[in-house]
């Protein structure tokens, strides 16, 4: 049997993978309804939210 061996911290990237696309659409969707439910609480929340959506929906429009 071979050791194998794991760097501490290493990810992989979210656009890399079969189920990329899926996954990216569901946290766009789930930030923008987070940024719909923070705006009435807190603006900055909301626009933090939105910010995340936004740059979710750019990796989007590239991959596709």
């Amino acid at each position: 049997m071979k050791n194998q061996y794991c760097r501490v911290g290493a990810v992989t990237p979210i656009t890399s993978g079969n189920q990329a696309i899926s996954i990216l659409e569901y946290r766009y969707q789930a930030f923008i309804e987070k940024a719909t439910d923070a705006t009435y609480i807190n603006t900055n929340l909301g626009e933090f939210f939105k910010r995340k959506a936004q740059g979710i929906q750019k990796i989007l429009e590239s991959l596709a």
